[in-house]
């Protein structure tokens, strides 16, 4: 370094004044001195040798013994390009040897090629360096590259902003802290993707924490068709499943009754249309029985403004009253024979017990009361609703995804944005396929509405599955934040290189190999595409942890009941026998529903006949079991299981499924 001093003193000499020349010298001089000291740093460095608009290849020559070289130079680190004042960025994608020998005695040439993602452009004036995705001056021949400096790569990867939340930290340092933007996660919508077993629930769980810690006026409602998530949030969660949940038949759409009563069938369109004609006529059977005479008299010389989809009251024996009405007018017609069949539909479904939860709910219009419970208005302390949807049946799941998805987006638009909805789909692969004749087109709809026009009003969407090529392409390309865990499947693979942002494509040849735990973040919410690895989540609230609970009890030697197990599939009440049961039997107990068995009605058998993808109710005629009462097996009532008040914690509630 002496002699470079050396070179610089004599290049000013301090006793003759400086004119233009000996400027231009000076600054040559500075530039080749600070050349020098890049060469002098103990950092690997390498020389630009070829370059074009999106890549630059550096060639460098390290030894066998150079153990630090080699480590910098390898594929997914960053390393940085000297380009006059600023560094370009790249990412490394291919390192190979020129000579395609490894020598163990001298020199190794090899030749690096990375991915240009921007460059840190040097403050002037006292202001601090910044990262700039675009790049103003690319590498020319003999640029000196190196291993990434740290302060260069906390400007790469700083995000700024009054919604910042931490969630991990860069998988190549894990001393710089990745961070997203909650707001702009929000508002641009974000999707997490990666195959079976990666932490998918886990890294949701753990964005969904943030977003509630920071945006405390959000409500969520999570779509979980495998019960996972009600153990994540412990108290800041209210659980509804398939015994305490309340969503009555006339709160569906014509689309979405239909799709009930004909167990997601086509066909039937005379039928349907039926029940177009018929339903509006039914609700202004309730609109008028809620009048006294005078106003009733008034409104029958009006017309009537109801349709098949507004979302008022009417009751079932109404809508059959007017079949029968409508039967005793068509004597020998060819229509009978239809209303016959939809009257023995409707009478089926509403007795079947899986379905109590449309057909049994009291009170008339309860519709600010179903929305105060799912949107969680007010909070009480629980903004996040876990929808547990497991104990649904099949035919119905589609349909009560559209009426809750239909139902956050009116109610974030007729308020004006004042009631701001995240809506989580889990496996979002089966409500909105790809294949566009699959699938149910109502549910489609609805989410495709969230995610083109919800940021305008505060509703929100965040999709979690593990086939993205399964996906509908326009609903995931309105997903701007994207969080790709490890994804095997090409199809899959593909479809994320489709959607990753400039300066990341080279990231994604890593999604077969990263680790559980790992992604590919990109998008809106993030500064800069990464790879980062999520933060950590304690074990009591990882998604399922009460089945692992489980699962541990079973390696301690503790038996399962069979018999409580077929109970419950067969929602029988057990709560006699858990009183007459000894303590001393060291049995795993799983918890039960409260509600009451009810024997098949000869509608069901009716049914049957009719539609031959129908499957009869999981409750049976009462079964004797020896040694047991059989007054807990009674006919029972047909009453309504009460929604949980926000103080009862959801474990605990009336008929959780849940571990005991």
């Amino acid at each position: 370094m002496e002699k470079y001093s050396n070179t610089l003193a004599r290049s000013i000499p301090s006793d003759k004044p400086q004119d233009a020349s000996a400027k231009i010298t000076i600054e040559q001089a500075a530039a080749k001195d600070e050349r020098l000291r890049e060469l002098a740093r103990d950092r690997a460095r390498g020389f630009v040798v070829r370059s074009d608009g999106e890549y630059v290849v550096i060639a460098s020559d390290v030894e066998e013994e150079s153990l630090q070289a080699n480590s910098f130079w390898a594929v997914g680190q960053l390393v940085s390009v000297k380009v006059g004042a600023n560094r370009l960025v790249g990412l490394v994608c291919e390192v190979k040897v020129s000579e395609s020998n490894w020598s163990l005695s001298t020199h190794n040439k090899i030749e690096v090629t990375a991915e240009m993602i921007g460059e840190i452009v040097t403050g002037q004036d006292g202001r601090e360096n910044r990262f700039s995705r675009g790049i103003a001056n690319y590498p020319t021949m003999g640029c000196v590259a190196h291993h990434i400096r740290a302060a260069d790569l906390e400007q790469i990867y700083r995000t700024e902003g009054d919604s910042i939340a931490r969630i991990g930290h860069l998988t190549q340092d894990a001393s710089v802290d990745a961070k997203i933007n909650v707001d702009s996660l929000l508002s641009r919508h974000f999707a997490v993707l990666g195959s079976t077993g990666v932490g998918k629930s886990t890294a949701t769980t753990l964005l969904l924490k943030k977003t509630i810690k920071i945006r405390s006026e959000i409500r969520v409602l999570i779509l979980d068709p495998h019960n996972e998530f009600a153990s994540s949030f412990s108290s800041k969660a209210h659980v509804i499943d398939a015994n305490n949940l309340h969503l009555p038949f006339w709160l569906f759409r014509h689309e979405e009754f239909s799709e009930v009563v004909f167990r997601g069938q086509q066909g039937f369109d005379s039928e349907r249309e039926i029940l177009r004609d018929l339903i509006p006529m039914a609700k202004e059977e309730y609109r008028e029985s809620q009048k006294d005479k005078a106003s009733l008299l008034t409104r029958k010389t009006g017309k009537s403004n109801l349709t098949a989809d507004t979302p008022v009251p009417y009751r079932l024996q109404d809508l059959l009253q007017l079949i029968d009405d409508r039967l005793g007018l068509l004597e020998g017609k060819a229509e009978k024979p239809l209303l016959k069949t939809l009257r023995y539909r409707l009478e089926s479904i509403s007795q079947d017990p899986r379905f109590r939860f449309m057909f049994e709910v009291k009170g008339g219009d309860i519709f600010e009361k179903v929305a105060s419970e799912i949107f969680r208005l007010p909070q009480c302390g629980k903004p996040i609703c876990v929808l547990e949807m497991s104990g649904l049946p099949g035919e119905v799941v589609n349909s009560v995804v559209s009426v809750l998805c239909r139902m956050a987006f009116d109610l974030a638009q007729m308020s004006d944005g004042a009631i701001q909805t995240l809506v989580v789909c889990e496996e979002a692969h089966r409500y909105i396929p790809a294949d566009e004749k699959a699938g149910f087109w109502p549910t489609r709809s609805a989410i495709a509405r969230i995610a083109k026009e919800g940021r305008k009003y505060g509703v929100y969407l965040g999709i979690i599955t593990q086939r993205p090529s399964e996906l509908d392409p326009t609903i995931l390309s309105q997903c701007n934040t994207i969080f790709a865990m490890r994804l095997g499947n090409e199809q899959d693979q593909e479809i994320i290189r489709g959607a990753v942002t400039n300066g990341a494509r080279s990231t994604i040849g890593f999604l077969s190999s990263i680790a559980n735990r790992e992604c590919i973040a990109f998008g809106e919410a993030l500064h800069t595409p990464m790879r980062l690895t999520f933060e950590t989540i304690e074990k009591s609230s990882l998604p399922g942890a009460w089945m692992q609970a489980q699962r541990q009890k079973l390696k301690m030697g503790v038996d399962v009941s069979l018999n409580a197990v077929l109970k419950r599939m067969r929602q029988e009440n057990t709560e006699q026998e858990k009183e007459n049961s000894a303590p001393s039997q060291q049995v795993l107990q799983t918890g039960f529903t409260r509600v009451e068995p009810r024997s098949r009605s000869a509608a069901d058998d009716i049914n049957m006949a009719l539609n031959a993808a129908y499957q009869p109710p999981s409750s049976k005629t009462p079964i004797s079991v020896p040694g047991k009462s059989q007054s807990m097996f009674g006919g029972g009532s047909n009453q309504t299981v009460a929604p949980p008040e926000d103080n009862v914690e959801s474990n605990n509630r009336p008929g959780a499924f849940r571990p005991r």
